[in-house]
């Protein structure tokens, strides 16, 4: 293996903060980067590694041999094993991670945008955009906070949209070498249209589906799309509420709208789904669920085997907590099976939100094996895209109103006009910068019990990619061997991340 430095390379300025691993600084002038990725001609492949030692997508190169290494442990690709194509990865333009961004210099704001979505970056691809307030925000509003405006007359974009949120979402946008897919969620509807009388707590629209709470809802999400296309940003989806069950929960402490399966079924055949035909975005894709998949299948099977309703929803989107308990296989891969036209989707995860270990952890290795592992596993189970929180929080973790302060792979110390990536911003790295959207996900079989996890892609343009995560603290010895190429000699590193890529043809 030869180390190779990629045009545009720039190596991790690192910073130990006391945590298991370093964080990599960057300020108006200078950041890490991975730099542009080609591959090496058929015969060859390239190998890049980040690891709990410090390395953060080092890149090298290697010869594929003709025959075995006589390895113990082998993957075999089987390519005409096919699951799922990939859409994307990306996170949230909350209005925290606006704050954040905007509290730096232009060159750093400048430097920042581009690590995630210029095209020497991580490749972001999505952007979810809370349609008005949630936790993450500095005050509580919605856009039609006048009580009995059932037609929305007054309904208004927020300063944070206006100000904060669109503009960086148009410099995402500007930076990126493909059109961003947008994703928009709502975290409650206005509190004249709840059962509660308030954004937070336990609460849900008043009257019934088809009625005219549940009509003006359906609106708000047409009129949300109208405005945002006013500056020339589109949605390729929305999803019918972040967290319904939240909504269902006495004294839940931030904004929620609680819906049952049978509600939202209703609400989307009723309302939410005839309002966006008939709209000028009939073709935004509709999400259900938006919450956890210890969920599932259930809330699939009580929405998606109605006919009304099916017809006007594309996906499931799913969040990351509580995933440690649901097993993946009852809850995504049994929802994939029953409904296997409609994909699965991760809108929301982030370390640092479990009251056991709350907040930033600079440096922190451990969450992004928790990254890179439920990514593994979520791809493994028919999952098409991964999306993380914040796109960037201050060091405590905020702003936050409730102080639901949690971590995020990009924190913001504006005294000093830097920011810090951290080992998680490389975890998503590993799969965003290389999973291509339309990459296919195919088969691996490994010739024995192996602590490595994996997941292979082939590619639009046919080239092979390979993710590696070893949690282990040993070294692990491996081959890969892809029949029409050959053999790969590699070694996946105590604590690494490693995805191999190469030309099959």
């Amino acid at each position: 293996m030869r180390f190779i430095l990629l045009p545009g390379y720039n190596k991790c300025v690192a910073r130990n903060f006391g945590y298991d691993s370093v964080v990599c600084e960057c300020n108006s002038t200078y950041c890490d980067s991975i730099g542009s990725v080609s591959l090496p001609p058929l015969g060859q492949f390239s190998s890049y590694l980040s690891n709990i030692a410090g390395s953060r997508l080092e890149a090298s190169q290697g010869e594929v041999r003709a025959n075995s290494t006589g390895e113990r442990l082998r993957l075999t690709i089987v390519p005409y094993q096919k699951y799922q194509k990939t859409r994307g990865f990306g996170g949230a333009m909350t209005d925290a991670a606006a704050i954040n961004i905007l509290s730096l210099s232009a060159g750093a704001q400048e430097q920042l945008l581009r690590q995630y979505f210029s095209s020497e970056g991580i490749g972001y691809s999505v952007v979810r955009v809370p349609m008005a307030s949630c936790d993450f925000s500095t005050r509580l509003y919605t856009y039609a906070d006048t009580p009995g405006d059932y037609d929305l007359h007054n309904f208004t974009l927020a300063p944070e949209d206006i100000n904060m949120k669109i503009p960086l979402l148009q410099r995402a946008q500007a930076l990126s070498p493909r059109p961003l897919s947008l994703l928009a969620s709502a975290w409650s509807a206005p509190a004249w249209m709840k059962t509660n009388g308030a954004l937070t707590g336990k609460g849900s629209l008043k009257g019934q589906p088809g009625g005219k709470e549940h009509k003006t809802w359906a609106q708000y999400y047409v009129r949300f799309l109208e405005e945002y296309a006013k500056y020339n940003l589109t949605f390729w989806a929305l999803t019918t509420g972040n967290e319904p069950s939240a909504g269902m929960m006495t004294n839940y402490s931030f904004q929620a709208l609680g819906f049952t399966p049978e509600e939202q079924r209703d609400w989307v055949s009723l309302d939410l789904g005839p309002a966006l035909h008939a709209s000028s975005y009939p073709h935004t894709h509709i999400l259900i669920l938006d919450d956890s998949r210890i969920l599932l299948p259930h809330w699939a099977k009580v929405v998606l085997s109605d006919i009304h309703a099916g017809r006007y929803i594309h996906g499931v989107a799913v969040h990351w907590y509580l995933d440690s308990v649901v097993p993946p296989d009852i809850s995504l891969g049994t929802t994939h099976d029953l409904y296997p036209e409609y994909y699965l989707f991760g809108t929301e995860a982030c370390a640092g939100w479990n009251p056991l270990n709350k907040g930033v952890m600079l440096g922190s290795w451990d969450r992004a094996e928790q990254y890179a592992h439920d990514i593994i596993e979520d791809l493994n189970h028919y999952v098409v895209g991964w999306t993380d929180w914040n796109l960037a929080l201050d060091p405590n973790g905020g702003p936050n109103w409730v102080k639901n302060l949690v971590d995020s792979p990009v924190i913001v110390d504006a005294t000093r006009d830097v920011f810090y990536k951290q080992p998680s911003f490389y975890s998503m790295a590993h799969f965003s910068k290389f999973l291509w959207e339309g990459s296919q996900r195919v088969g691996v079989s490994a010739s024995g019990e192996t602590h490595l996890e994996f997941s292979a892609f082939i590619r639009p343009d046919g080239s092979l990619v390979l993710i590696i995560l070893n949690r282990s603290s040993s070294d692990i010895l491996f081959e890969v061997w892809d029949p029409p190429v050959g053999y790969i000699p590699s070694t996946a590193p105590a604590h690494s991340l490693l995805t191999l890529a190469w030309k099959r043809q």
